[in-house]
């Protein structure tokens, strides 16, 4: 026992050693960018003239000298360096065990999909990439590589600096030719990419491929005269992106929202939850496209997702939309007022899977380790609390302790404080051991369950004892 716990006692990480690039002088016309969903009038992609390819505009631009979006050939050296970073021992002995094992009475039990997906992984890959191709140059990066602390700050220390913000937009006008500037997971919205590219800056893309099949699935919307209802935050990173490739749009967060749209298609007649015209506008203004009519933008529509969304919601959503237009248009005409494609990405599908999976296990608690702006994590984290079983979303290893306590968000982002969260009877020493443990776990995203049956826990003072004994 005392070689357990020696082993999860000296499970910690240090931090890496960083370096950053000094500035260069000189200044170009200013440029600035909405960084968020905003009203049409407010909303930058307005610049673009309305006639503008953005199809063709992405399909030159990933064509162009200026851009990469395959690494720079120090792949090796940088999955080493993740590799350093974001694995464990720990991890290791849980793998080995089928996701599964004891150290004294407290079992823990990891998740069979965890962990960076490979999209994640790619973009984290291609970013220290740059770092490493670029080592003078200044590099930006258009908003967070992927929502996790510590990758981000990661990135902070090699010297890759967010793009400021004033007033909720991005001033663009910091960065200058020869510059480098990394689009994210997420992608960036088009007038952004417009941007860089006038600036003839370096373009280091790491956009995620199953948010471009997005894209894809919007323009087709498009092309076809089909308005996009978008399952999505109309704030987060990925739907403004998405948005943006699209024609007509409206986006919707949960069911309740497109319940209300669906109503408003049938005049009031699904559950009566819309009203009129106005309340319609007012209710998703920061969420639909430039002149948005929903008299006349709702006759044909497609359905498009954020890809980290829950799954089972953007289903239930798409079968929802498409009874409304059967019922309004008639089995015969379906086909002219719907479409749907299959854009969920599999890495959430399997995450999501994985939770449910391990929810009808009997846990007495459930730890949902990622950032508190992840979209992904957020939603692992309200499939536990619907669960019943005492769920605790927390971004990193500081949030549990001193002593029995921890800080820990509910899936819409309230912030609690909570004493005595682990069982009763742990002392000290038990919760140091269990803090050591996940402090190593906390090194990947993932999802990790505490079990512990009542007997085990009655005999928790003798074996504290023991470790006392064992450890002096």
């Amino acid at each position: 026992m005392a070689t357990i716990t020696t082993q999860l006692r000296s499970a910690l990480l240090s931090a890496a050693a960083s370096s950053s690039s000094p500035r260069r002088g000189g200044r170009r016309a200013p440029s600035s960018v909405r960084c968020d969903a905003s009203p049409p009038a407010a909303s930058a992609s307005a610049s673009l003239d309305p006639d503008f390819d953005k199809k063709a505009f992405r399909h030159n631009l990933t064509r162009s000298d200026n851009y990469n979006r395959k690494g720079f050939g120090h792949k090796k050296e940088t999955l080493e360096l993740m590799s350093q970073e974001y694995t464990s021992d720990v991890i290791k002995t849980l793998k080995d065990n089928g996701n599964e094992y004891t150290w004294g009475p407290v079992t823990v039990k990891l998740a069979e999909a965890y962990g960076f997906c490979w999209g994640v992984e790619r973009a984290v890959q291609i970013a220290y990439e740059a770092r490493k191709q670029f080592p003078e140059e200044r590099i930006w990066i258009t908003n967070e590589i992927i929502h996790n602390p510590t990758v981000n700050k990661r990135l902070e220390d090699m010297g890759v600096k967010d793009i400021p913000v004033n007033a909720g937009i991005k001033d663009f006008d910091v960065i200058e030719q020869g510059d480098v500037v990394v689009l994210p997971a997420f992608g960036a919205a088009v007038d952004e990419m417009y941007t860089l590219n006038e600036k003839n800056v370096q373009i280091v893309d790491t956009t995620c491929p199953w948010v471009s099949k997005v894209w894809n699935m919007v323009e087709k919307h498009k092309k076809g005269d089909y308005t996009s209802i978008i399952h999505g935050k109309y704030s987060h990173e990925e739907t403004v992106a998405t948005a943006s490739f699209a024609g007509k749009y409206v986006i919707v967060k949960n069911m309740g929202e497109a319940m209300y749209v669906c109503d408003y298609i049938l005049g009031g007649q699904l559950d009566g939850s819309s009203s009129t015209r106005e309340e319609f506008l007012e209710k998703f203004k920061n969420a639909i496209s430039p002149e948005f009519d929903p008299d006349l933008d709702l006759e044909k529509v497609g359905i498009a997702n954020q890809t980290t969304m829950l799954k089972g919601e953007t289903e239930e959503i798409g079968k929802l939309v498409e009874k409304t237009m059967l019922r309004k248009f008639g089995v015969e005409n379906a086909n002219d007022h719907f479409v749907a494609f299959n854009t969920i990405c599999d890495a959430t599908q399997e995450r999501q899977d994985a939770m449910y999976q391990l929810v009808k296990d009997k846990v007495d608690l459930i730890l949902v380790v990622g950032g508190w702006n992840s979209s992904n994590t957020s939603h692992l984290q309200e499939i536990g609390e619907l669960s019943g079983i005492p769920s605790y979303w927390i971004d990193s290893e500081v949030r549990i302790g001193p002593g029995n306590r921890i800080s820990y968000k509910l899936n819409h982002g309230e912030l609690i404080e909570a004493e005595n969260w682990l069982p009763q009877g742990l002392s000290q020493l038990e919760l140091l051991l269990v803090h050591q443990l996940r402090t190593r776990l906390l090194r990947m995203r993932y999802t990790g369950y505490l079990r512990s049956s009542a007997k085990n826990f009655c005999r928790l003072h003798k074996f504290s004892a023991k470790l006392v004994r064992d450890n002096r």
